[in-house]
């Protein structure tokens, strides 16, 4: 099980990315595709045309990571649908932990969670 601090996002790719590149071409195409900044420390998830194999670049104060993981059987479905041309979209690093594991999640409902109310100051 993956276990993230609330302060790391999760960036994954909506369209499906070359996955032959390394550090150095996914840090690119995490700069040119999200507008991102790869050492930020966030995760930027790809996936492959095929959806069997995910790759996730993210910097550790010393140097890039990439962690790869391809299903033996099956695919990764990644449920949530980006806004007309959004070249990435948000989420959480339990949906992400899920999906590792090749749970499809189209099925699952989320439900409301208690949030503070904001007060005015």
């Amino acid at each position: 099980m993956l276990t993230l601090p609330s302060s790391v996002c999760v960036y994954v790719a909506t369209a499906p990315i070359d996955l032959r590149r390394s550090f150095d071409g996914l840090a690119a195409a995490v700069t040119s595709v999200f507008g991102r900044d790869p050492a930020s420390g966030h995760l930027h998830v790809f996936w492959n045309k095929r959806g069997h194999l995910v790759r996730i670049l993210f910097f550790d104060r010393t140097g890039y990571c990439v962690l790869s993981k391809r299903l033996a059987r099956g695919r990764f479905r990644f449920v949530a649908q980006a806004a007309s041309g959004e070249p990435c979209i948000e989420m959480d690093g339990a949906e992400l932990s899920l999906i590792l594991e090749g749970i499809d999640l189209s099925e699952a409902k989320r439900r409301k969670r208690w949030r503070p109310s904001k007060r005015a100051a």
